[in-house]
């Protein structure tokens, strides 16, 4: 077999966690190549089923403001800690990549190939990043339910947010996780009546 260095960078990704992540982000050309990558993903009806807000610089202070905020107004208890975190998520990396997913109605396609197109979005522009060498990690976290937070975003009704890519160069490599062995999460022809039921 002839070797494949996608196929070997695929086996190996590792997220890095976004709290070790530092300066700098990817250049204007980087981000560009990074975004263009990720909108080549599956897309069943070329609807375009999602959108991306690159969050940079004072953005990223607005929008876990925002958050912050909304989550505050909730709490029973409110804490002045768990505010100025939730204030500062977005600054853990110095480029935050918003993915909404943003189903249309359509006679044919179902909303959840629409939603499942915006994942692969986050998983491509996750591995995009990576590949150009820097860290990067897809999370959600209370704030990516927040209808505030949504708004502040462009989305509209019926709309969500499928994830924030966070990108950034990493302080420290990621250590290796366990991962599931292939035969506990992979059948060959159907389970269920391989197994006589």
């Amino acid at each position: 077999m002839v070797a494949n260095s996608t196929l070997e960078f695929l086996k190996t990704r590792r997220s890095v966690l976004a709290r070790n992540m530092t300066e700098p982000g990817p250049s204007a050309d980087g981000l560009r190549d990074i975004l263009s990558a990720a909108t080549r993903v599956p897309d069943h009806g070329k609807l375009a089923p999602w959108r991306l807000v690159v969050l940079q610089d004072e953005a990223r202070t607005s929008l876990g403001q925002i958050g912050a905020d909304a989550l505050f107004a909730k709490e029973d208890e409110k804490r002045v800690d768990a505010y100025a975190t939730s204030a500062a998520q977005f600054l853990r990396a110095p480029c935050v990549i918003a993915v909404l997913a943003c189903p249309k109605t359509h006679p044919k396609i179902p909303r959840s190939e629409m939603i499942l197109s915006a994942g692969a979005v986050c998983m491509t522009l996750l591995t995009a990043a990576q590949s150009l060498g820097f860290a990067a990690q897809w999370l959600t976290g209370d704030v990516a339910y927040e209808p505030a937070v949504l708004k502040a975003l462009g989305g509209q009704s019926g709309d969500e947010i499928a994830g924030f890519i966070y990108i950034g160069t990493p302080a420290q490599a990621p250590s290796e996780r366990a991962r599931p062995a292939l035969d506990d999460v992979v059948h060959f022809g159907l389970p269920n009546l391989s197994s006589g039921q």
